[in-house]
């Protein structure tokens, strides 16, 4: 059994006054990678004391780092700087046409839409949406697309909704795209740090993540995985750090058509990032300090008193086998959500406002007392 995590909050520079329940919109900073941000700013003060390794070490404890958050191979990670330049590197590998189109969900966050919608539009592909299920079970709703299509080539989805932490069951839609030749490409922006993923079991294409949420890092500097069989495909950056031999500074003259290993032909240009790569780097060690199993045991153990908050309050509370164990999107009368989240912030409780849901989003650093916080501040804010 995961443990629960306690005391987690000496970590972050939180005000005791502050009650923070949306790591969906932007995690706080860890001590220790602040630290580690301060240390890398002042170490570029003194360049002639920065010497080759560190435009490389760095990037591959990264990268092992990141295999592991994974259950992958550090070969099979790539650093990239957002979701959409992952998404544009999956769909230079991906092809599209008239039979061959994608699948994504109704108000999916636009990195995961906008990069296919151009590709299929130029592949003249058809581009099909999922609506909103009335139930809330996105799983059913996307098998029932498909059973309903026989011209689509690609599944383009979240593991979880990003407004309200609606799940989708991966594993089963996982089997699906391996029986049907479906590819798979992910966004888990707003689950990978939070809940286990294997991605040996689930098997997509590509999968990507910024660092700033559930990663606990900084803006800027994201992960990708390249399933193996694409190892040989096509960057959209030409970049000199992903040619054979680019450690050999005085040998970069001779250039090379060699790519690196695996998928790190596919890193970001400039990814040695001496500012961002240590503050990342001590986030995913925490992480990896704590366990994923026990981060998503401590936060299911938060967004169910969440849920029951929101069953005190009258408001729509999704059920908990449809939604991710870490956030919750609670349902608000019609056009009340701005007013709602304005009135919470004025008591310095920090939430989301996602369509007409509350999106309520805790990390390890919050307890018992902020839930009393919200409760309270909700039902002052939904009484007025």
């Amino acid at each position: 059994m995961p443990e629960t995590i306690r005391d987690a909050r000496r970590r972050f520079e939180i005000p005791d006054d502050v009650t923070y329940l949306n790591c969906a919109y932007m995690s706080p900073q860890l001590r220790a990678a602040t630290e580690a941000g301060q240390r890398a700013m002042a170490a570029k003060a003194s360049p002639w004391e920065i010497g080759v390794d560190a435009f490389f070490e760095p990037g591959e404890r990264y990268r092992a780092l990141a295999a592991r958050l994974l259950s992958c191979e550090a070969g099979d990670v790539a650093l990239v700087p957002s979701v959409s330049y992952g998404m544009a590197t999956a769909v230079a590998n991906i092809p599209l046409g008239p039979g061959r189109g994608v699948l994504m969900l109704a108000e999916q966050f636009p990195s995961n839409v906008y990069p296919w919608m151009a590709a299929t539009r130029q592949a003249g592909a058809p581009a099909v949406f999922v609506a909103r299920p009335d139930d809330g079970d996105w799983t059913g709703a996307v098998l029932r697309t498909l059973a309903s299509r026989d011209d689509l080539a690609v599944l383009a989805l979240p593991v979880v909704h990003w407004t309200d932490g609606s799940r989708l069951d991966m594993n089963l839609l996982s089997d699906v795209c391996r029986s049907e030749a479906l590819h798979l490409v992910l966004d888990v922006t707003q689950s990978l740090g939070a809940e286990p993923l294997d991605v040996r079991r689930i098997g997509p294409d590509f999968l990507v993540a910024a660092g700033y949420k559930w990663l606990l890092g900084p803006y800027g500097l994201g992960l990708m995985y390249a399933d193996p069989g694409h190892h040989d495909g096509r960057p959209i950056e030409e970049a000199w750090m992903n040619r054979a031999a680019s450690d050999d500074f005085a040998g970069l003259v001779n250039y090379r058509d060699e790519y690196l290993d695996g998928a790190r032909r596919f890193d970001m240009g400039a990814r040695a990032q001496f500012l961002a790569l240590p503050a990342a780097i001590a986030a995913l060690e925490q992480i990896g300090a704590w366990g994923v199993d026990s981060i998503s045991h401590t936060l299911s153990g938060l967004t169910r008193q969440v849920a029951e908050v929101g069953r005190e309050l009258g408001l729509r509370t999704p059920d908990e086998s449809l939604r991710g164990r870490h956030m919750i999107g609670l349902g608000l009368p019609a056009g009340a959500g701005p007013r709602v989240v304005a009135e919470l912030a004025k008591r310095r409780v920090h939430v989301s406002c996602r369509g007409d849901r509350l999106r309520v989003s805790p990390h390890v650093y919050n307890n018992q007392e902020d839930v009393n916080n919200l409760r309270s501040g909700l039902r002052t804010a939904l009484a007025r």
